[in-house]
């Protein structure tokens, strides 16, 4: 079978970066502070917990506003800090939308990555493991389920080039603009749900499903919008059967 230009376009991008600093935020300073996975990889992993049901700019800042509200983002100063103290700054703030059980997982996270890691939260996916091993551990997480640990591993290996002994585990995280653009280009049919999406994306590159999550995520946003797609400019269009698109 023909490789698809999806697989292509993140093959490239894969092992051929375009930038040294990955791209997570818009804000360059919580950008250079999500990237440090040396001295705050805990940093990383909060935020994966906390993007759910708001928009990922937001989600991915939340980690930055508790180190700018405490003055200090070292794991052993998150860790005395009880309960209520994250409950009442994640409401005074309006971090969250749903600001008590993020919380909850917030503070939760900290003190499982104190108990389980020593508090280096890069002991999650440090010596090459496997990418199964990496997902299953952040599935012991309180609050993730396997979206956002497939997305969390998707990001270490694809785009901060964290070595695993394999990438087979690491599948797609199906949001609103993979499952546009999987259904527009006729990858799938009008009807799949999140299943059939991950099944195709290990059918098109079993080594590694989820090569192909961030070009749908872009073309999704950038292209493949839900009204007046910019279809002349997409870089898939000779594969694109323009499913539900009105010429």
């Amino acid at each position: 079978m023909k490789e698809h230009l999806l697989v292509t376009l993140g093959k490239n991008r894969f092992l051929h970066p375009e930038e040294n600093s990955v791209h997570l935020v818009d804000n360059p300073k919580i950008n250079e502070f999500l990237n440090d996975l040396e001295h705050f990889p805990h940093a990383y992993v909060l935020a994966c917990l906390m993007d759910r049901q708001i928009k990922a700019e937001r989600a991915w800042t939340i980690p930055w506003a508790v180190k700018e509200a405490l003055g200090s983002f070292d794991i052993e100063v998150l860790g005395k800090q009880p309960l209520e103290y994250y409950q009442e700054l994640f409401t005074t703030q309006a971090l969250h939308r749903f600001c008590t059980s993020m919380a909850k997982t917030f503070h939760a996270t900290i003190h499982k990555i104190l108990d389980d890691f020593s508090g280096d939260a890069s002991r999650i996916w440090s010596g090459n493991p496997s990418s199964a091993a990496v997902v299953y551990r952040l599935l012991q997480f309180d609050g993730c389920g396997i979206k956002i640990a497939t997305m969390a591993v998707n990001i270490l290996a694809r785009q901060f080039k964290i070595p695993f002994s394999d990438y087979y585990s690491i599948d797609i995280s199906p949001d609103v603009h993979v499952f546009r653009v999987m259904k527009r280009t006729g990858l799938v049919s009008s009807t799949a749900d999140r299943e059939s999406i991950i099944y195709k994306a290990r059918e098109l590159n079993p080594e590694f499903p989820g090569i192909i999550d961030f070009s749908c995520w872009e073309i999704g946003r950038n292209y493949c919008r839900p009204q007046n797609p910019k279809c002349g400019d997409c870089p898939i269009e000779l594969e694109c059967k323009k499913v539900g698109i009105s010429s």
